[in-house]
């Protein structure tokens, strides 16, 4: 890497169902010219991380030219690094990047990256099984949103929005409700849950799935993480609440507990497909701890 490089904008050709693949030549066009900047290319699942963790110590501004899971794989390498993080959209729900700007990122070139101003956010910080350890940046779901994740992976047939609507009706077809012992480390109090979840969502960021708000009162820079949990509902009685987590009022009903979080364990009796970013962990069990790590990545903001 050339010494006088301070960005490194890493592509994921295979974002978005291998779509990202058509914006290679118009964003190596944007970046030729750049002394300051250089574009590297991953070729498979993990790479993103591997050559964010190779660069950490070369470069001041790594930007994740992906979706939510290139996104992730930088955060794992850099996070506590200093190193700060951006975020060009090229995936199918683009999540994360909803929390730096209600516009199109991507439409107007990428001289914004330059100028941007730098904000500290929070970072999930997830411990399960014997010694795996990860971050997470905008979401964590166990079972029923792990499993939706799972089948959208899977289903290369179908982009954007239309493959979350299609993988939540394919795994409500078989779910039941999960049992799980919950507790919760609030700002002042302890609370502990032992009985069956449909649903349950750790949060930095508001929305989940391209359109869910699962967290609608989310703030990236409180040190807390939102939690909401939809208790043991009928399977008919689901289709309801979707429309509430379109909107964000589920957190009102009584059949939800939504609140804000230092720290959240969870034990599972049976191994169960978690999410964390939209990246799939399969045959998770045990005890799960989530912390976060308060302003603790730098990342570009005001970016239009």
């Amino acid at each position: 890497m050339a010494e006088n490089t301070r960005y490194i904008f890493i592509f994921n050709p295979a974002a978005d169902k291998g779509r990202a693949i058509r914006k290679a030549v118009w964003l190596e066009s944007m970046i030729t010219g750049r002394s300051d900047a250089v574009m590297l290319t991953t070729t498979h699942p993990g790479h993103a991380l591997e050559i964010a963790r190779a660069e950490a110590q070369s470069c001041s501004c790594m930007i994740a030219c992906g979706g939510d899971g290139t996104l992730h794989e930088v955060v794992n390498a850099v996070a506590g690094a200093g190193v700060r993080v951006g975020v060009l959209p090229f995936g199918s729900a683009n999540d994360f990047v909803k929390m730096l700007s209600s516009g199109d990122m991507s439409a107007s070139g990428i001289g914004h990256f330059f100028k941007a101003h730098t904000k500290h956010v929070d970072v999930g910080q997830v411990a399960y099984g014997i010694r795996d350890h990860r971050y997470f940046i905008n979401s964590l779901g166990v079972g029923f949103t792990g499993r939706i994740a799972q089948v959208v992976k899977r289903t290369e047939w179908l982009k954007g929005e239309l493959s979350y609507v299609h993988a939540l009706l394919t795994v409500l077809a078989g779910f039941e409700p999960i049992m799980m012992h919950i507790v919760i480390t609030l700002e002042d109090s302890v609370m502990e849950l032992h009985e069956p979840v449909f649903a349950f969502s750790v949060s930095n960021g508001r929305i989940e799935g391209g359109k869910f708000r699962i967290a609608p009162e989310a703030d990236l820079t409180d040190g807390l993480l939102d939690i909401c949990i939809l208790k043991a509902i009928p399977k008919y009685d689901f289709f309801r609440y979707v429309f509430k987590y379109l909107k964000g009022t589920q957190i009102s009903d009584p059949r939800v507990i939504y609140c804000k979080a230092k720290s959240i364990e969870v034990t599972l009796e049976e191994p169960e497909t978690m999410h964390m970013d939209g990246e799939v962990f399969e045959n998770v069990s045990g005890r799960i701890a989530i912390t976060v790590m308060q302003e603790s990545l730098p990342v570009l903001f005001d970016l239009r």
